[in-house]
């Protein structure tokens, strides 16, 4: 019998739901503030994160982002909710979104 290769599986920050690393958006910080890295190329630790704006604010909330990042203080999530909210806006307006 042949055994499939099984995806990767990481945790959303922000529900907490396990799911294929494909399905996630991986996250870092750069100077503080928190970045998307759609490619998984950036260096640093990384965070994943269902590219929905729900689960942003869970994470937030949560104060989940500097123990995902294991840094101090707080994070600048801004630019990252502008970028979430603009994508769950194309995606009612029924355009197709590719990338974060």
């Amino acid at each position: 019998m042949e055994r499939g290769r099984t995806a990767p599986v990481r945790t959303c920050v922000g529900c907490r739901v396990r799911t294929a690393k494909s399905d996630l958006l991986r996250l870092v910080v750069v100077e503080g503030v928190i970045v998307p890295d759609p490619r998984g190329r950036l260096p640093g630790r990384g965070a994943h994160l269902h590219p929905d704006p729900a689960c942003l604010e869970l994470a937030e909330r949560r104060r989940a982002f500097p123990r995902a990042f294991r840094l101090p203080g707080p994070l600048d999530a801004s630019a990252l909710r502008e970028r979430l909210a603009a994508r769950a806006a194309q995606q009612q307006d029924g355009r197709m979104v590719s990338d974060v």
